[in-house]
């Protein structure tokens, strides 16, 4: 029997091990969807919007390190996708995107629906194409595949409406689809200079960050000869964070006094799989050593002295022969010792106990006055009754501070969020992704109010398809992150504030099994049976609107600016 481009589409698809696609059915995308239903190797999952489509498809993209599809229809359909795909296009995840098109004889006519594809997609994507005969198949669709994985982007495949159905000739030959490149080291002449600054530098910092989770034993052993504390990027605690005595968190906004001194204070910095993004919270007076397998990566955050431009593994596994162990552990100690006890303040206001004590009574009268459970405690709870190899993903905005700073990545634990396109409401969309991947593994969604509330309607899916996934909602009622960035500008709050729907309720209307927190003493045994029950959950956690995430590096400008914002609050 002949094939069709859509039964070729998918079963090339299915022998480059996709189990999951994403996507509204629809018009150009009807034959496709029936090549599905007949591929016993796919699951066909259809979402209530195409974004949660493409946020799905990124994160198992992540998750796996394998192509991930999602697809949209012609027009406003394949529009519906851009958001999550700028996701994985920012997080470097290999996804192939099909999308529709109007029948080929009607392409350029202005015909209902039609949108110029190729140009709307050509910023997000690295490859796209409008397959506009059969003999361009499959040819087309391993150009596609090729592109998303060796340049670990996005890939757009543009079919029209009368092009599913069609045949294949004869005359076409399978296309093999390209294996992936091998890891490589960085040049000996490169390691041997950088071994050298290395050498001569008496205090030594590292940055780490996503491209250096494979390579954490080498990072644990150069950390230890070079008496280096380790500041951890966000992505970078996946695999990097438990059981590592060199770190001290986090940078940035999210991060911590202990990482700032530790980049402050040391004479050479080593970024190792890092782009991280930030440039204002990087130190320009240090000598910097740069290892990252992408090229355009370097000096573009902070200026560089050496690069390296390899595999963060076996790189670091020629450096460590060539560096001297440093005797000098004062470095070191200082900045370990200083992010433990910081960290222990921060898990005193954790304690659901802390606004009863006689020091949490005043402290609430000012940040608290409502008695609200305290967005820390939430983050706490979740790492003690989570298991070792829970799936976590966090909106954009306050849910990803607390999970930074008190939620460990211990042992096998794996991390999602939109941490390069800063989207709000990729929490539920990924940890439906991360659910579907594997059905038996806890996976929570920490969602931010404002975030659940753009994609609400996709909860069905998670009980349409039977993801026992929970999503735990800090229902503070406003857009917490944009309230503390006007509050750090000087200016009052306004437009933040948000009259929420109870959340329990709609989870429970939508047919997830719902509940709601009220109190910080119910908060741990609430979750704890929450992430025990085997069907989607909701838990809707009334949180406290007023709780200031104080960055790492506070300046004078900006405890002015919350001071007066506060006043004209208190005025109005």
């Amino acid at each position: 029997m002949a094939t069709t481009i859509a039964e070729n589409i998918i079963d090339t698809l299915a022998d480059q091990g996709v189990t999951h696609i994403w996507g509204v059915v629809g018009d150009a995308l009807n034959p496709v969807v029936d090549a599905i239903r007949t591929e016993e190797r796919i699951e066909w999952i259809g979402v209530r919007h195409e974004e949660v489509a493409a946020f799905a498809a990124s994160a198992q993209a992540q998750l796996t390190d394998n192509i991930a599809v999602c697809m949209g229809t012609v027009g406003p359909g394949a529009i519906h996708l851009l958001n999550g795909l700028y996701d994985a296009k920012k997080a470097h995840a290999p996804v192939l995107a099909i999308v529709g098109q109007v029948p080929t004889e009607s392409i350029g006519s202005a015909f209902f629906q039609e949108v110029h594809n190729d140009r709307v997609f050509a910023d997000v994507a690295c490859y796209t194409g409008t397959v506009t005969d059969a003999g361009q198949m499959p040819g087309m669709l391993a150009q596609a595949l090729n592109a998303a994985v060796s340049q670990r982007g996005v890939a757009v495949l543009s079919l029209p409406a009368n092009m599913g159905l069609e045949e294949l000739p004869s005359y076409v030959k399978p296309v093999p689809i390209a294996p992936r490149s091998v890891e490589a080291a960085a040049a000996d002449s490169d390691i041997a200079e950088a071994a050298q600054l290395l050498n001569n530098s008496d205090k030594v910092t590292l940055m780490v960050g996503k491209g250096a989770r494979a390579a954490r034993t080498e990072c644990l052993e150069l950390a230890d000869k070079l008496a280096a504390p380790m500041v951890i990027t966000l992505q970078g605690k996946e695999g990097l964070e438990h059981d590592n005595e060199f770190q001290v968190g986090q940078t940035g906004l999210i991060g911590n006094p202990a990482a700032v001194g530790a980049l402050k204070s040391c004479d050479t910095l080593m970024l190792i799989g890092t782009d991280f993004p930030y440039s204002e919270w990087l130190p320009d007076d240090k000598t910097v050593i740069q290892l990252d397998i992408v090229p355009e990566h370097i000096g573009r955050r902070v200026a560089v002295d050496r690069a390296l431009i390899g595999h963060a593994a076996p790189t670091l596994a020629k450096l460590i022969t060539q560096v001297t162990a440093k005797e000098d552990r004062g470095h070191l100690e200082t900045h370990t010792k200083e992010y433990a006890a910081w960290l222990k303040g921060q898990h005193k206001l954790a304690d659901p106990a802390h606004d009863h004590t006689l020091v949490g009574k005043v402290r609430s009268l000012a940040d608290n006055p409502e008695g609200k459970i305290r967005p820390e405690a939430v983050a706490v709870a979740l790492d003690k009754v989570c298991a070792d190899d829970a799936i976590f993903a966090a909106d954009t905005g306050m849910s990803t501070v607390w999970l930074a700073r008190l939620l460990p990545m211990r042992h096998n634990r794996r991390l999602l969020g939109s941490f390069n396109l800063g989207s709000m409401a990729n929490a539920m969309p990924m940890a439906l992704a991360a659910q579907a991947e594997d059905r038996n593994r806890q996976v929570i969604g920490m969602c931010g109010d404002g975030g659940l509330m753009m994609l609400l309607g996709d909860l069905r899916t998670a009980v349409t398809y039977d993801l026992p996934v929970t999503l735990v909602v800090f229902n503070n009622s406003r857009l917490g992150m944009v309230k503390l960035e006007q509050e750090e500008m000087g200016l009052p709050e306004y437009g933040t504030e948000l009259d929420n729907p109870s959340f329990a309720k709609v989870g429970e209307a939508m047919g997830l099994t719902s509940m709601r927190v009220t109190e910080p003493e119910d908060l741990e045994g609430v979750l704890a049976k929450a992430v025990a029950t085997n069907e989607p959950v909701l838990v809707e956690v009334m949180t406290n609107p007023e709780e200031v995430a104080v960055p790492g590096r506070t300046d004078a400008g900006q405890v002015f600016g919350f001071a007066k914002a506060k006043a004209k609050e208190i005025l109005d």
